[in-house]
């Protein structure tokens, strides 16, 4: 049962083939067994699982039905989750039980799926490799000496390895894309304010976006049906309608106008990488796509302009966490400033200080306008390529990511390196912009990834053409040894 897609798994369960209590517990025995070589879940759910399941059985035996009633999925463990843990994988918040639900995972409660843990994830989702986490490294299923991306690695672990069917996920700049390219699954990246993000703890507020991680477009098209839609609770949720995304997967691609930006192709691009993306073009291009260069001018000042703008939210958002409230605090404080000061140190690691420093410099009286107010600027020009790319394409394709996933510790002593591996996901999110990447290929043993990009709440479109391309190639279909 382990093999099947959230897709077959809602066929299965409606054709009465298994019950979803059956395969809640098989997953969960393979949980047991298989995770301790990969560390993907920070908490299992185990009792909360078997209660869902069987409560969705029972609907189920009422003549309820729907894809996601009775399908097993985990949450990020950055989406409250009430009276459970909800670490944002840190120190600072490993006692904190979340005393409500996020919108997501009341929606997803709701349609009917079953929780079966916390995934592990970077430490507050600042990271490209899921080193940071206070719970220890995530390894990537298919060579455990290798990273599977970051931030949300232990969602794209645990689905790679076949633990579970699909998982929730969060993409701030490139964090639910990345490990897909990284672990050979799609990965879903809405338009900002598509996903609410209530209850989502924050890192960067104006580029945080949820969405769903799967094996197939298909799938993510499912999970993204029942995490999407209007939330009155999140003021950045946007009010328009969420379309059938499984009705519109077949549609043809003919005439679909793809653009292939030539910045993508530069020095910083494995050549090993360009050729599988180049081959993904010709099977589009064989379903009847058009395909045109095109030019994203400002891409070369996305870098820059995100490490300034993400890290400089990351300090104001992460200003809550003091010791005061809730979350960790320091035994025996002297003083105010001292309760403030070791609270802080203690609670949150080495990469969340490094971009709470960066961010409360970029904010610093004599700074703003130099660093915060430029990037800013920036990325207006960045939204402005995208709006004039997408009048003459319908769609922008290239690579996720410049490299395969690195080994373990790699990049640990060096972050720069690791903030330019998101070269090329980072675009999006400054522009809210939907992305997505799918499987495309393997180098060196490694999946490699193909990202999509289109205009402002057109998740639908990109789903299609990842499922047409989907039905043509079986890159999704690999499994990695040993799971």
């Amino acid at each position: 049962m382990h093999q099947l897609t959230l897709a077959e798994i809602a066929r299965g369960l409606a054709d009465k083939k298994f019950s979803s209590e059956e395969l809640t517990k098989t997953l969960l025995a393979r949980i047991a067994l298989l995770d301790p070589q990969l560390n993907s879940f920070i908490s299992l759910t185990e009792d909360l699982a078997l209660q869902q399941a069987k409560a969705a059985d029972a609907r189920r035996a009422n003549g309820e039905s729907g894809a996601l009633l009775g399908a097993p999925i985990a949450h990020k463990d950055l989406f409250c989750t009430q009276g459970i843990r909800t670490s944002c994988g840190s120190k600072m918040l490993d006692n904190f039980k979340a005393p409500y639900d996020a919108t997501v995972v009341a929606k997803l409660a709701a349609a009917g799926a079953v929780t079966l843990g916390k995934t592990n994830m970077d430490e507050f989702a600042m990271g490209s490799a899921n080193e940071s986490s206070y719970y220890g490294a995530v390894k990537n299923p298919w060579n455990l000496e290798h990273v599977p991306g970051g931030s949300s690695g232990g969602s794209a672990a645990a689905v790679a390895a076949r633990l579970l069917p699909a998982a929730t996920a969060t993409d701030t700049g490139g964090s639910i894309r990345q490990p897909a390219a990284f672990t050979n699954l799609t990965g879903l990246k809405p338009t900002y304010g598509r996903v609410s993000r209530w209850g989502m703890i924050a890192y960067a507020s104006s580029l945080d976006q949820g969405g769903p991680l799967a094996r197939t477009a298909e799938d993510c098209a499912i999970l993204l049906q029942g995490m999407a839609g209007f939330d009155p609770q999140d003021s950045t949720s946007i009010d328009e309608p969420v379309p059938d995304y499984s009705a519109g997967l077949n549609g043809s691609l003919q005439g679909l106008r793809i653009g292939v930006p030539k910045e993508y192709f530069s020095a910083g691009l494995d050549p090993r990488i360009a050729e599988l993306i180049h081959n993904s073009v010709k099977e589009l291009e064989k379903l009847g796509a058009v395909v045109k260069e095109i030019s994203l001018p400002n891409m070369q000042h996305a870098i820059p302009a995100y490490y300034v703008i993400a890290p400089a939210e990351a300090s104001s958002n992460l200003s809550r966490f003091d010791g005061v409230r809730f979350g960790h605090r320091c035994a025996d404080p002297k003083n105010l400033e001292d309760l403030y000061k070791r609270s802080r140190g203690e609670g949150f690691g080495p990469e969340v200080q490094r971009r709470i420093m960066v961010g409360a410099y970029a904010l610093s009286a004599g700074y703003y306008d130099a660093y915060y107010l430029k990037a800013q600027k920036i990325r207006r020009l960045v939204k402005n390529d995208f709006m004039a790319a997408f009048n003459e394409v319908d769609i922008i394709l290239g690579p996720t990511t410049p490299n395969p996933a690195w080994k373990l510790g790699a990049k640990s002593s060096d972050p720069v390196a690791a903030y330019l591996e998101d070269v090329y996901t980072i675009t999006a999110n400054l522009a809210g912009l939907p992305g997505l990447s799918m499987p495309a290929g393997f180098v060196d043993g490694l999946p490699v990834g193909v990202q999509l990009l289109a205009p402002y709440f057109q998740e639908g479109r990109l789903l299609n053409v990842a499922h047409q391309y989907q039905l043509n190639t079986d890159w999704h279909t690999r499994t990695p040894t040993g799971f």
